[in-house]
């Protein structure tokens, strides 16, 4: 009798955060990889836009509807990135709130457009964290605790990762601090740490560049003297090894910009994701 107390105590003691995870969607894999370091055990996450995929050119399935129908929070960059979502989100019947995580963000223009990658630098990061920890926190009171110190940690971990793209940086010419990359996806990098980035896709994969645009890369290029193009994880390379070709620039490797990689690539957490673009910019650049 007294085994069976204790375990019915036991049942009652123990928390049911199996059962009671906050449940959030987050549109893309960064953003889903910020929402799982702060959120950690206490939330169920489900990410629409999966590793090595585009953000920009996502089909939704009607699968994401249910998933946004049966969540509590869907959290999402903004600044014009899910152009799909709004759509999906009011196909749902969801009531879950909408959370930006780019709030706060100064937004970089390109053209009339907002450029939607803030990601890309690591104090912006911090923004999207401190967002989303309060996303969280204001969703599950209960575990807003939890969450803030979840958010803390990562945070210094970010700090740390901001003073290593500077000092690697620092040790890159001035002079060659400029490289070509399949679109523009590391505005916000370039405006943050100094490198210079040219692309003849716009701020979105879906744009296709005119022969006019290929040309004036190319003569840039060589006028310029840019040491290096990069592909992209999310992008077709025949364009970009087409003009490595017509330049002799060397392919300096892949950049990771608009999604995370499997757990078996390079990339598959922010963190790493910055330091494989680092370490490609810094080899390729740096002699």
């Amino acid at each position: 009798m007294r085994r069976i107390l204790l375990c019915v105590l036991m049942l009652i003691a123990s928390p049911l955060h199996a059962a009671e995870q906050l449940k959030v969607v987050a549109s893309f894999s960064i953003l889903a990889d910020f929402v799982r370091n702060v959120g950690g055990e206490r939330i169920n996450l489900t990410t629409l836009v999966r590793a090595d995929s585009d953000v920009h050119v996502y089909a939704p399935a009607p699968s994401d509807a249910k998933r946004i129908a049966d969540a509590k929070l869907v959290i999402v960059n903004g600044l014009g990135l899910e152009g799909w979502l709004p759509r999906l989100v009011q196909s749902s019947g969801s009531k879950a709130q909408v959370v930006t995580a780019s709030a706060g963000i100064a937004p970089l223009k390109l053209g009339s457009a907002a450029d939607p990658h803030g990601w890309q630098s690591v104090p912006n990061a911090k923004i999207y964290v401190t967002d989303i920890a309060n996303a969280l926190a204001a969703a599950d009171p209960d575990d807003a605790e939890f969450f803030r110190a979840q958010a803390k940690a990562y945070l210094e971990k970010l700090e740390t990762l901001d003073r290593e793209v500077r000092a690697a940086v620092a040790k890159i010419p001035q002079e060659r601090r400029k490289v070509i990359s399949t679109h523009d996806a590391f505005g916000y990098f370039a405006a943050e740490y100094g490198v210079q980035f040219i692309a003849p896709l716009g701020v979105s994969t879906e744009t296709e560049p005119s022969a006019r645009d290929i040309a004036t890369i190319i003569g840039q290029i060589k006028a310029q003297k840019i040491p290096a193009v990069f592909l992209e994880n999310i992008s077709d390379d025949r364009l970009i090894r087409r003009i490595a070709a017509e330049t002799g620039s060397k392919v300096g490797g892949t950049l990771i910009s608009d999604g995370l990689t499997g757990e078996k690539g390079p990339a598959p957490t922010y963190i790493d994701m910055v330091r494989h673009n680092i370490k490609a910019l810094t080899s390729a650049l740096d002699h």
